[in-house]
């Protein structure tokens, strides 16, 4: 089983809010919109970071980080980009192969809007955990954490950090 924090649109910015729920993953996916890496590199000094760049990211996020990242944990097969839409309305970019090869978790920031959501035609969970950064039009920073225990998501949980600014 592993613990998972789910943050996105960190801005560059990074609180004791944020890592006290960094301390309590077992792994930490960034879902991009980085900002300064010293974001991730804060992260990485406490627990395995596995990350996307978004559209704000400089060419050192994207020399470090891929577009996509794709993988598998426990039996779970896991799609996380930064720009990606959500269920029925997903980037043209990613349309086609998500049809063909839905992963059973399809990750994506961006919106700074947190949603959680199933896509039955595709078999799939959507998850955009909304912004953890100060910078945007949302107004409480928010993440998810959850668990992966073999194939199943368990314990999904909203993260209300405090208000933005």
């Amino acid at each position: 089983m592993k613990k998972i924090l789910l943050l996105s649109d960190t801005h560059s910015y990074m609180d004791d809010q944020i890592l006290k729920f960094i301390k309590q993953a077992d792994e930490v996916w960034h879902a991009g919109d980085i900002g300064h890496l010293e974001v991730t590199d804060a992260i990485k000094k406490l627990k395995p970071l596995r990350a996307v760049f978004g559209n704000i990211d400089d060419k050192d996020a994207r020399a470090e980080f891929s577009l996509d990242a794709k993988f598998s944990i426990e039996d779970v097969s896991v799609w996380m980009t930064h720009i990606g839409g959500y269920p029925h309305r997903y980037n043209q970019r990613i349309r086609e192969e998500i049809t063909m090869n839905p992963p059973k978790i399809f990750i994506s920031g961006h919106s700074h809007i947190l949603k959680v959501q199933y896509d039955k035609k595709l078999n799939l969970l959507h998850l955009n955990p909304g912004a953890a950064g100060n910078h945007g039009f949302h107004k409480i920073r928010t993440m998810l954490r959850f668990e992966i225990d073999e194939a199943a998501i368990k314990n999904l949980e909203i993260i209300e950090l405090a208000k933005r600014g």
